[in-house]
């Protein structure tokens, strides 16, 4: 049975976990606890399925200084961690990989170089890379969601998909972190138009949201990216799974 896979994201600055509003860091998530690699315990403990995890520091300052804390993540649980943050060349896919990473999600490289990113994707396959659209007011941007491109999303998309990338993880990044609501048209729409599947990512509140995006499964929306959420508590993380998993959000 298909289920919507509900995946939790672990926002990594400075070595520590992270609140991020609206795709900036903004505080350090001490009441959350602040070690990455516990807190993925705790989600893996918490009968998640997969993993987010976002390297602020690669993004922002093309730093590798997290990568053993990426490393630790995933010697430390027995699922799928999926990796975004200052992916720029080859040998840093490599250093990537070698941590163990089971997915690469690429924002800046499909952009900035894409003979580079085509050469990557053809050696490791859409299995492994999926491709983020960070979007504000229909503009792909980058550099950890602060440099505007020009590029309209819609565009972008179809050019990526003509590739052969599979899914792209799309974010409103005006909705995310502050509990704005998923903006699921502009996921349907990308869906519609590329024929690949759709990673929501930013702004679900409740179970309810859940359900809708449960509702539109069938157009290749099927799983979502949840951070603030589930670290509030604002549904029961195991009885949550448990759900997802029969396939019915009541």
């Amino acid at each position: 049975m298909r289920y919507l896979l509900v995946i939790p994201s672990i926002d990594i600055k400075d070595g520590k976990t992270v609140r991020i509003v609206q795709g900036i860091p903004e505080l350090n998530c001490n009441e959350y606890g602040s070690d990455p690699v516990e807190m993925a315990r705790i989600w893996r403990a918490e009968n998640a399925k997969m993993l987010h995890v976002v390297d602020f520091d690669g993004a922002i300052e093309y730093s590798k200084r997290n990568f053993k804390i990426i490393e630790e993540i995933c010697s430390s649980v027995i699922i799928p961690v999926e990796f975004s943050g200052g992916i720029r060349t080859a040998d840093d896919v490599k250093m990537i990989m070698d941590t163990g990473v089971s997915r690469l999600a690429m924002a800046t490289m499909p952009i900035e170089n894409r003979s580079e990113f085509k050469k990557i994707f053809d050696k490791l396959g859409p299995a492994k890379i999926v491709v983020c659209l960070d979007i504000i007011d229909n503009e792909i941007i980058l550099r950890g969601k602060r440099q505007k491109t020009g590029l309209n999303y819609l565009e972008f998309a179809k050019e990526i998909a003509e590739i052969g990338v599979e899914r792209f993880i799309v974010t409103d990044v005006a909705r995310n972190g502050i509990l704005g609501g998923p903006n699921l048209p502009i996921c349907i729409e990308i869906a519609n138009q590329t024929k690949t599947k759709i990673t929501v990512s930013g702004g679900v509140r409740n179970k309810d949201e859940l359900m809708d995006i449960q509702g539109i499964m069938h157009l290749g929306v099927d799983s979502v990216i949840v951070g603030r959420a589930l670290y509030e508590n604002r549904f029961p993380c195991q009885k949550l799974w448990r759900i997802a998993e029969s396939g019915i959000f009541q």
